[in-house]
């Protein structure tokens, strides 16, 4: 069964609610007209009851009956019977059948088609056998005229209903024209053309937010669709030069015959590079566990001031190299995975001490917050442009132009690495540069 459209639907709401009202309000004017009605016509056989009364307030007289056929030759169609404290008929100007209805009061009787309005009251009030007056009066026009108000409510009701879903339709038709521009945009997007945007300023404020939304989810893809083109040009640049490499030292190997030393200095040539290659490929691969949140951090208690002076400990020799001092300060305690954040710090320690010049720092600052904690790594030394800095965690991304693709270390995949442990451990890493020094800094929770 195909499902309704959205403007269907629409339309069939405003009909059914335009007929639900049209017919609510029908119906209210029905019973106010039928009351109204009811009540001229209990004002007037009032009014002929009491002119009946005072025609017949002495029953022997023989003027009685002569005034009783004036006061009836005024109204046409009201009729009259008199009926004693026994029950015998007096007098009976109508052609009704014997029984009629006895209840005191008003009330209403059809016969043969005809509707009559009753009246049933005592001649005389204050007798406790008096005769009884039953007065009759024709209202056939009155119900003829409620039954075509009744036909006209039915027929206004259902021409309502569909003039209302025929305008229904038109505008929700061009009420939700901004809906089908935005899946003409969905149609046409593909990954050639990623930059079709909606115009936020002429849609509806009920659409403006999900426009919004739609463009930033639009923008989202088309930075995502960038940097997977540019991550995998990238990947080709990095292993286009160690295969390279790796080809042409084996063709030349193999041109002529040669010593076996030679062919194990070439072997052991290859075996570096395909371990570096090796190595990119399984810092890609997590990097891509973390793309899809695979990371999962072990939690166990940890003295922060204990790992780094460990880490500090193994690059003292590439610092003393360097000429460049380590230091420490500030402690703090957490929940974490030991290995992830080791190497979180190592690829951060990795790099600062070959960006600071010689007789520089690197600084380790542990401040315990809070919520959480900071860890800072900073190096003195020239700062870094702040333009380059939003790009410094981007893979493959080098901010040193000495650095050739697709050398055998660093391949600038470290800082990424680094950002994706900080982040499955729930925290953020920025970086600071400027007066003398550049700051890598870590915010991190405590755990439970």
């Amino acid at each position: 069964m195909r499902r309704l459209s959205l403007s269907s639907r629409l339309a069939l709401l405003f009909a059914a609610c335009t007929a639900v009202v049209s017919l609510f309000a029908g119906v209210l004017f029905s019973r106010a007209s039928e009351a109204h009605f009811v009540e001229l016509d209990q004002q007037l056989l009032d009014g002929k009851l009491i002119g009946l009364r005072r025609a017949l307030h002495d029953i022997q007289s023989s003027e009685s009956e002569i005034r009783l056929a004036d006061e009836l030759s005024r109204q046409a169609d009201l009729s009259l019977r008199i009926t004693g404290s026994e029950g015998q008929r007096w007098y009976d100007s109508s052609t009704l059948p014997d029984k009629l209805p006895q209840t005191p009061g008003l009330s209403t009787l059809n016969d043969g088609g005809t509707d009559y309005r009753v009246l049933n009251a005592p001649l005389f009030v204050d007798k406790p056998h008096s005769p009884q007056l039953t007065l009759l009066l024709d209202i056939t026009h009155h119900q003829h005229f409620l039954q075509r108000m009744q036909h006209l409510i039915w027929l206004t009701v259902g021409l309502s209903a569909l003039a209302t879903a025929l305008l229904g339709a038109w505008a929700a038709r061009s009420g939700l024209r901004p809906l089908r521009r935005m899946s003409a945009v969905a149609r046409g997007v593909s990954a050639q053309s990623l930059n079709a945007r909606l115009p936020e300023a002429n849609m509806p404020p009920e659409l403006a937010e999900l426009a919004h939304s739609f463009n930033a989810m639009l923008g989202r893809l088309d930075d995502s669709f960038q940097r997977l083109s540019a991550f995998s040009a990238d990947i080709a640049h990095e292993l286009r030069t160690p295969l390279s490499n790796l080809l042409t030292h084996t063709q030349v190997t193999l041109t002529r015959p040669r010593p076996i030393e030679d062919y194990r200095e070439a072997l052991h040539s290859n075996l570096e590079e395909l371990q570096w290659m090796a190595q990119l490929v399984n810092d890609m691969l997590y990097l891509a566990k973390a793309d899809h949140g695979l990371l999962t951090p072990k939690r166990e208690p940890l003295e922060l001031a204990q790992e780094v002076d460990l880490l500090l400990e193994f690059f003292a020799p590439l610092a003393e190299d360097a000429r460049v001092a380590l230091t420490r300060e500030g402690n703090a305690h957490m929940e974490g995975d030991r290995s992830m954040l080791r190497r979180a710090l190592s690829n951060l320690l990795d790099n600062a001490p070959r960006f600071t010049p010689a007789e520089g720092e690197v600084r380790v600052r542990i401040v315990e917050q809070a919520k959480g904690l900071s860890l800072t790594v900073e190096n003195s030394g020239d700062g870094i442009d702040g333009a380059l800095l939003a790009r410094l965690f981007d893979r493959f991304y080098r901010a040193d132009p000495a650095r050739q693709e697709g050398s055998s270390e660093h391949a600038g995949l470290g800082l990424a690495i680094t950002q994706s442990i900080i982040r499955a451990h729930g925290g953020q890493i920025r970086c600071e540069s400027g007066n003398g020094w550049t700051r890598f800094v870590i915010e991190l929770p405590k755990g439970d």
